[in-house]
């Protein structure tokens, strides 16, 4: 009776770890204004700077030169907000494992923008951006205010103006 219960708390206790992360990935957290969890802020947060940083460095070969300067924009920024999240984690302040390589759907749209030419490139990497940047707003404003960590919470906190900024500028840039 034991083992049957055990095995029954355990299950339950991963399926409400599914079901935390599934809230998060689905949008259903951000719908509600929920802060995502530590593990889920670390992960979004690590694969959307992967992601910026390779659409942005193939926007540096394929773009105009307002499209270029927004690219190595988000590379420098990109690179320095991964390398302080890796600090946080390293320093044993934040518990986590980052994604150092695009996730499928990332590659996925990092394969179609390849693809693309001129003004339809452009218009992608621009659109991609603006999606990117409104996504990371909402997720560094949620963590910001009512994150779990309180590294990571001050972290995402400092962190949100420079997001709102390159939100902006990719939105100046779409019109």
């Amino acid at each position: 009776m034991k083992k049957t219960l055990l095995t029954a708390a355990l299950v339950m206790s991963a399926s409400a770890v599914l079901a935390q992360s599934a809230t998060e990935s689905t949008g259903v957290n951000s719908a509600l204004g929920v802060a995502p969890k530590t593990e889920d802020f670390i992960l979004q947060t690590s694969a959307s700077d992967v992601f910026e940083i390779e659409s942005s460095k193939l926007a540096l070969q394929k773009g105009d030169d307002a499209t270029k300067a927004f690219a190595q924009q988000m590379i420098t920024d990109h690179e320095k907000t991964t390398a302080e999240l890796k600090a946080l984690l390293t320093s044993g302040k934040v518990q986590g494992n980052p994604v150092t390589a695009l996730t499928d759907d990332h590659k996925e749209e990092v394969d179609d923008l390849a693809k693309l030419e001129g003004a339809e490139f452009n218009e992608e990497y621009i659109d991609d951006q603006v999606e990117a940047h409104e996504d990371a707003v909402d997720l560094f404003k949620r963590y910001g205010e009512e994150g779990e960590n309180a590294d990571l919470k001050a972290w995402a906190a400092k962190t949100l103006p420079a997001l709102e900024h390159h939100y902006k500028m990719a939105q100046d840039l779409d019109k």
